[in-house]
């Protein structure tokens, strides 16, 4: 499988992907909204599915879409959650 890294580097370094996890039920996953317009309508949705498999939801919101979330909300976001879904959306 190949993925496609969005960030524009010219030299994309070679990440390892990252462990699934084993199944909802008793998992905490992260919602990140990156402050574009509609990406909330897209999360709620997906929290209710979500939250119907057995899981905990935490939201998370970054200031801007136009920069990186800053590095404190991404260890929150590590050490509160098993598993992130990040919403792009317009």
């Amino acid at each position: 499988m190949q993925l496609l890294d969005p960030t524009h580097e010219l030299r994309p370094a070679a990440r390892p992907r990252a462990r699934r996890i084993a199944g909802l039920e008793g998992t905490t996953v992260g919602l990140l909204d990156i402050s574009k317009p509609r990406g909330d309508v897209f999360l709620d949705r997906l929290q209710a599915l979500l939250e119907q498999r057995g899981a905990r939801v935490e939201r998370f919101r970054k200031p801007t879409f136009t920069r990186n979330a800053p590095p404190d909300l991404r260890r929150e976001i590590a050490e509160r959650c098993h598993a992130v879904v990040e919403a792009l959306a317009d």
